[in-house]
C-alpha cells in the first residue's frame, strides 16, 4: 500500500507541475503559491499506515493570544482533514492524516487545495489578529522612509494612520 501511495503522489505532482522536491523515498515538499501568502510549503509524507500532511502557518503571535488561538480553534471544526496545531514554540501549522487506502490522485489533489486556502484564506486575518501592532509600526517606519508600501496594502484598514 505505501509504495501505491508513493507511486501515486509522484505522478500526480508530476502531472500537475507543482513544484516539488522529494527529499527522500515518500517524503514530498511541494510549494503552493498563494495570492496572501506567497507560498504554502506542504509536506506529504508516506508512513507504514498513514499519510501525514503538514504546512507552516505562521509563526507564533507577538500578542493577542487568546483571541488568536480561540480563532484558530474555532476553525479547526470546519476543516476537512486538516487542523490547526501548535509546535512547541508556539509556531502554527496546519497538519492531518490520511489512511494509505484512501491516497488517489482525487484525494491527493483535495488535501493539496484544502492545505492552500486554509492558509492563504486564513493568512491575513491570522496577522490582523496576532501581529497588528507589528504591522502598524511596519506600515509607520515604511511611510516615513518613503519606502513602499504595496505588499501591506491588505491591512490598510487598521495599519493606516488614519484608520486606527
Amino acid at each position: 500500500m505505501r509504495v501505491n501511495a508513493v507511486e501515486t503522489i509522484r505522478a500526480f505532482l508530476e502531472e500537475s507541475e507543482l513544484t516539488y522536491e522529494e527529499p527522500r523515498e515518500g517524503a514530498f515538499l511541494i510549494r503552493l503559491p498563494g495570492e496572501h501568502k506567497l507560498a504554502t510549503m506542504v509536506w506529504l509524507i508516506v508512513g507504514t499506515y498513514t499519510l501525514h500532511v503538514e504546512a507552516f502557518f505562521c509563526r507564533q503571535p507577538d500578542e493577542n493570544h487568546a483571541v488568536f488561538y480561540r480563532w484558530l480553534l474555532e476553525k479547526n471544526s470546519k476543516l476537512y482533514c486538516l487542523s490547526f496545531t501548535l509546535d512547541e514554540a508556539g509556531d502554527v501549522y496546519l497538519v492531518g492524516k490520511l489512511p494509505l487506502k484512501a491516497v488517489d490522485e482525487e484525494e491527493v489533489d483535495r488535501v493539496l487545495g484544502c492545505a492552500l486556502a486554509y492558509s492563504d484564506e486564513n493568512f491575513d486575518r491570522a496577522l490582523e489578529l496576532g501581529f497588528k501592532s507589528s504591522i502598524q509600526k511596519e506600515w509607520d517606519w515604511r511611510v516615513s522612509r518613503g519606502e513602499s508600501l504595496a505588499n501591506l496594502a491588505a491591512f490598510a484598514r487598521f495599519a493606516a494612520p488614519e484608520n486606527r
